[in-house]
């Protein structure tokens, strides 16, 4: 069991069952409840996470941080964190480029913390052998977090070598996997212009079964994350053109999650909308 007074910024659908994994494996987690919706309390509770009364309350209490939150706000969490006077580790397990991770790097630069980068590749974990947790940086600190996890169903994945290779292989698993619900909507928009897509939903079965294009359900489920993954997109063209290579492809998926941004967080929305939203710029 590990013994560790552990903070999560902050507990959305991923992060809180990234904390509940660091409570069942014994940690103390903590989380700042102010500003949160009624929902993102209740299901805080139900996981066993601790309020903290402010950041600096927080940050004097733990040991380590995890960041669990949208890629755009990686770097202005980072600050935050750092301002309080952490001095911790802080673990980044945000999608972010090695450019984005690099200046977070930046960040701690001086302040007597150390940093992990870590990149969750799965979803939210719940049962084993869905979700990995790829850690990269000093080999001392990382083994310190991989401990956290080690026996639960969020299995901990050393990478040798510095900060951002972890960032770096999540936003290539994420440019071919998001960007496929990305390319599969552009196709059915497609074909529904034509009066053809029950044909491509058919065609699709009987050769690419399991894919987006495929299963309504399965493009749908792409609604509710949109929000999410548009700007993720923008990490990845950022990541692209880093190596010099173009990032349109990124650039272009970024744009189709951008018209489904309204459906944030619903999970009735069907694939047949997000088509028509596509439709009806």
């Amino acid at each position: 069991m590990v013994d560790a007074d552990v903070g999560i910024l902050h507990p959305g659908a991923m992060g809180a069952q990234v904390a509940a994994q660091a409570v069942a494996a014994g940690a103390r987690v903590w989380w700042l409840p102010r500003g949160r919706s009624a929902a993102t309390r209740e299901r805080a509770a139900e996981l066993g996470l601790r309020p903290a009364g402010s950041m600096g309350e927080l940050t004097a209490q733990c040991t380590v941080v995890l960041s669990v939150c949208p890629p755009a706000a990686a770097l202005d969490v980072a600050r935050q964190v750092a301002a309080a006077g952490f001095s911790g580790v802080y673990v980044d397990a945000n999608a972010v480029s090695p450019g984005r991770m690099a200046q977070i790097a930046e960040v701690w630069d001086g302040t007597g913390a150390r940093l992990v980068d870590a990149g969750i590749t799965g979803p939210p974990p719940r049962q084993a052998g869905t979700t990995r947790l790829y850690l990269s940086g000093d080999d001392v600190t990382v083994a310190r977090v991989r401990a956290l996890f080690d026996g639960t169903v969020l299995t901990p994945v050393v990478l040798a070598g510095p900060v951002g290779r972890a960032s770096a292989l999540k936003l290539a698993f994420a440019a071919y996997n998001k960007i496929s619900y990305a390319l599969a909507a552009e196709a059915c928009a497609l074909a529904d212009g034509h009066g053809v897509l029950d044909e491509l939903r058919d065609l699709a079965a009987h050769l690419l079964p399991g894919t987006p294009l495929a299963g309504p359900e399965q493009l749908a489920s792409a609604g509710h994350r949109a929000w999410r993954w548009e700007p993720e997109m923008r990490e990845i063209a950022e990541a692209w053109r880093g190596v010099g290579l173009p990032g349109a492809f990124a650039d272009a998926a970024a744009e189709t999650f951008e018209q489904w941004r309204d459906h944030k967080d619903d999970r009735t929305v069907t694939s047949d909308r997000l088509i028509a939203d596509l439709r009806d710029l």
